[in-house]
């Protein structure tokens, strides 16, 4: 673990993104996505998530190769969201329990701090009690559970929305 950098994301690391979001496009549930994506796909998200202020995008690195990235993006399209942001993070199929998704949201939150953000959002497909644990150990609690609103692999999902404000009380 002490190898593992965190560090914001640059467009150079936008194909290892992929392929390890693509990962979980096609062997689990955990993204509604139903075709992998191409790198050229990514470029408006990327940049979009790999801002300065409110939107932001960082990845673990060790040894040199990617091996998990989280960040902040546009909750929805309205003025009035705009305090409101939403998390995305993934990590590597065999990078999975070494504590990076951790490392990563400290780096995320940290450099959050003070931005103009009132919730952090999470959607969490489940089950995935990692997942859920993780948000929880990080101050997240549930908002709300969508019932069967996506379809993969031929039934229908669950998704648990999580919130936190960005100022936890005691920060």
């Amino acid at each position: 673990m002490a190898d593992v950098k965190i560090r914001p994301a640059v467009r150079e690391d936008l194909a290892r993104i992929v392929e390890i979001y693509n990962y979980y496009v096609i062997n689990t549930p955990i993204t509604f996505d139903l075709e992998p994506l191409k790198v050229e796909q990514r470029v408006k998200w990327f940049e979009e998530h790999a801002g300065t202020k409110r939107h932001r995008l960082f990845v673990a690195e060790d040894a040199g190769r990617i091996i998990g990235y989280a960040g902040t993006g546009q909750f929805r399209d309205k003025a009035a969201y705009d305090t409101s942001v939403e998390t995305t993070i993934y990590c590597a199929h065999d990078a999975l329990r070494r504590g990076i998704g951790s490392m990563l949201y400290r780096k995320l939150f940290a450099a959050l701090r003070n931005e103009d953000i009132h919730r952090i959002l999470a959607g969490i497909t489940l089950p995935n009690e990692a997942s859920v644990e993780m948000h929880r150990g990080f101050g997240f609690t549930e908002a709300g559970v969508f019932i069967e609103n996506g379809r993969k692999f031929d039934r229908y999902w669950d998704v648990v929305w999580m919130q936190r404000p960005l100022r936890l009380s005691g920060e």
